[in-house]
């Protein structure tokens, strides 16, 4: 948690199950020693749930280089920094099993979140990759991908940039007044995807990749449908850039 209050209103859930630490994961430094104390403490860390992050919403052009760095720090840097905390002590047990919370957004993109999806789609670059670096050692790596759910995402964990160019009106304008008009109306219900976690944190062979929702599995199944018909238009151009040896 990143306050006292947090803290507090966590561990009163179950003060004999729950017990925070304080840590905003953009203070790189500090990840390690929380780490090291609640190994100290706890002796090991079973599951690692890299579930902070932040949406930001904003026509490229329009938003700051600034907020593209910070957005990268919270959602990419920061969990891979927790995640290079936590492996050795994984790997010397081995065992354990890395959570990365991404998003539909992280395959699928809508204009206006340039810099979220950005995030989203690093992470889940790094998870996959790193899926297949940590197997022998009986470390499963899984993203979990929500769809539109019933969170703080599109109000008060979202930072919007300011509108300042007039030729995204068309574009820009609908699109955010329709997010603050549905924020606490989406459809995915928090609860049911704590439920699908648990589940394939007790799975012996968890997914690499797991969607929630059904908004998250039209949607990419629509660009998956898109992408095949895509470079099969393209094919003949993709496969005349192979070298030709002489003679063939």
């Amino acid at each position: 948690m990143r306050n006292q209050k947090s803290a507090q209103d966590f561990s009163n859930l179950n003060t004999q199950l729950a017990y925070p630490v304080l840590l905003d994961i953009n203070n790189f430094d500090e990840i390690p020693k929380v780490v090291e104390n609640i190994l100290n403490t706890h002796g090991s860390i079973d599951v690692l749930i890299n579930n902070a992050g932040y949406g930001h919403e904003g026509i490229l052009e329009e938003s700051p280089l600034q907020e593209l760095i910070d957005q990268f720090n919270t959602n990419v840097f920061g969990v891979v920094a927790m995640i290079k905390a936590v492996l050795p002590s994984m790997r010397k047990n081995r065992n354990g099993h890395i959570i990365n919370v991404t998003s539909m957004g992280g395959f699928i993109t809508m204009p206006g979140i340039s810099y979220y999806c950005g995030s989203k789609f690093a992470l889940e670059g790094i998870s996959e990759s790193l899926g297949k670096e940590v197997k022998d050692f009986n470390i499963h790596v899984t993203t979990l991908a929500p769809g539109q759910f019933r969170t703080d995402w599109a109000g008060r964990s979202m930072k919007r940039s300011n509108r300042v160019i007039n030729d995204y009106d068309e574009i820009m304008n609908p699109i955010r007044e329709a997010r603050e008009k549905k924020s606490g109306f989406q459809p995915g219900d928090p609860d049911k995807a704590a439920q699908a976690v648990m589940k394939i944190i007790q799975t012996q062979n968890p997914p690499t990749r797991l969607y929630l929702g059904d908004d998250a599995l039209l949607f990419v199944n629509d660009k998956l449908n898109s992408m095949k018909n895509e470079i099969s238009k393209w094919e003949e151009l993709s496969r005349s850039t192979n070298f030709v040896e002489k003679g063939n």
